[in-house]
This record gives structure tokens, sequence and C-alpha cells, in this order.
């Protein structure tokens, strides 16, 4: 159990990403590769004791950044979302040499009653896998899968 994460209900993803540990860090740091698995534009670049905003134009959907902390090539920590919805997620780099870097990806502070908090945790979790798996398919083999764009198409969207 991660000592910072303590006892708290966490969601944890993770994988192995076949590329160096500086250019799956950078992925998450610089918005022109981030938007290529992930959301559709940011405000700016990560850096620590920043402010930052990201957008998922499909779904209309901006959400609030505040970077904590950076370790260049280790480690993100940042507060995303706002009142009940606010939690932290921190990403941890752990560089295999040669045979790349597994990221992990971590969630916690989330709030609400039990079952509130479960779905958070659940969503959080099926979110973060969809991030890695695009992220790795454009790393690895430079294809945009658009996991994250097609998870909820508009046809469906009332529906959820």
């Amino acid at each position: 159990m991660n000592q910072e994460t303590g006892k708290r209900p966490t969601s944890r993803s993770g994988m192995l990403i076949r590329k160096p540990v500086r250019e799956v860090y950078d992925a998450f740091i610089d918005p022109l590769i981030t938007t290529r698995f992930w959301f559709t534009r940011s405000s700016g670049s990560l850096e620590a004791g920043q402010y930052r905003e990201w957008f998922w134009d499909m779904y209309d959907l901006k959400v609030p950044v505040w970077v904590r902390n950076i370790e260049p090539n280790q480690k993100i920590v940042l507060d995303w979302g706002e009142g009940r919805e606010r939690n932290t997620v921190e990403w941890i780099f752990q560089d295999l040499g040669a045979k790349g870097t597994f990221v992990h990806i971590n969630s916690y502070g989330f709030q609400g009653t039990p079952e509130e908090i479960s779905d958070q945790v659940a969503d959080t979790t099926g979110g973060f896998h969809l991030v890695l798996a695009g992220l790795k398919a454009w790393l690895e083999h430079g294809i945009q899968l658009n996991l994250v764009a097609d998870r909820f198409p508009k046809e469906i969207q009332s529906e959820s």
C-alpha cells in the first residue's frame, strides 16, 4: 500500500510503456503530446505550483488542475476538479531500463457517501486504464486510438 494514500479509497492503474522514462513522462507534461491520447486541449504544460485547465471538447467539459509537485522523470502530483469532485492524482514513472517505463497512476481523496466513493474509484480506475492504453498505442506505435473520445459518444450520452 502506498504510504501517501494510506487506507483511503484509492484508484490504481498501471501499464508498461516500452519507451524511455523521459519520453513517457513528457507525454503527461506536454499537452501537445497528451492531446494525442487523452484531453483535447490544455491551458499549458504542467509546472509545479501552477494552475491549468484541461478540456475535453467532445464532452463540453473543462477541469481545473492544480499542480502540487513534479519530480522530473519520476513523479507528478496534482489536484483536479472542484468541490466534491476534487481529488488528487499521482503519476509515478518507474524506469525499467531497456524494457521501458512502468507508469503507476493513483487517485485518492474522493468525497461523498460510501456508494458515491465506490463509483468514483471504479470510474477513475477505468478511465485511467483507457488513458494508459491510449498512451501505449501512441508512443509505441504512433496510433491514435481515440479511446477517451469514443468512451461516451453523443448518441449514448443521454443514456448514461
